[in-house]
């Protein structure tokens, strides 16, 4: 782990120096001035991540963001290079809308499978052509400035969170312990309201 983390230290100090051309945008959904923030740390390759997104988000979005109760921010921590791809195409669009992003979750298992990145970003590459999503893949891949402002949030969340795993959830600034416990999620949630 303390590898990873050294390597990605190194690219964002890399790719810090240079100035972002574009301001990229968070994927949120909610009220703005929710009294509940959310910030969901995640990594497009994690199981539980995706578990997540198909479990526990859809209540959450339907008991709680939908209404204007909650604000939900989903911040990248990529495990690995397959996950730092597809979180660039997830922000590609730059329009803060998080569909693409719960798409590649919801198709996890289409596209993270191979043995070698070129494997996997085949298939990732084949799922957003087939269907459609309206994307240049070899220009979202290889934006720079995306790339910065995915490892700033993954930096960010080590520094600032201590985030060790995927996923991790921020409520209200502080470590959720359970993000798969709905129950216990709503709960903390309606305390907080």
């Amino acid at each position: 782990m303390k590898k990873f983390v050294l390597i990605f230290s190194i690219i964002f100090f890399y790719f810090g120096s240079a100035s972002a051309e574009t301001k990229i945008q968070s994927l949120s959904e909610g009220n703005v001035d929710a009294k509940v923030s959310i910030l969901v740390y995640e990594s497009l390759t994690c199981g539980h991540c995706a578990d997540f997104h198909k479990e526990v988000y859809p209540r959450l979005k339907k008991d709680f963001i939908d209404v204007g109760l909650v604000k939900i921010e989903f911040r990248s921590f990529p495990l690995d290079l397959a996950a730092l791809n597809a979180s660039k195409i997830a922000h590609c669009k730059n329009d803060g809308n998080p569909d693409l992003l719960h798409y590649l979750y919801e198709n996890q298992k289409k596209w993270v499978r191979g043995e070698t990145i070129e494997e996997i970003n085949k298939h990732l590459k084949n799922l957003i052509l087939k269907n459609n999503k309206g994307l240049n893949f070899e220009n979202c891949i290889s934006n720079k400035n995306i790339e910065e402002y995915i490892l700033n949030d993954r930096i960010s969340g080590t520094k600032q969170f201590n985030i060790e795993a995927t996923p991790t959830l921020i409520i209200n600034g502080k470590k959720f312990d359970n993000p798969h416990n709905y129950k216990k999620l709503k709960k903390t949630i309606e305390k907080l309201i």
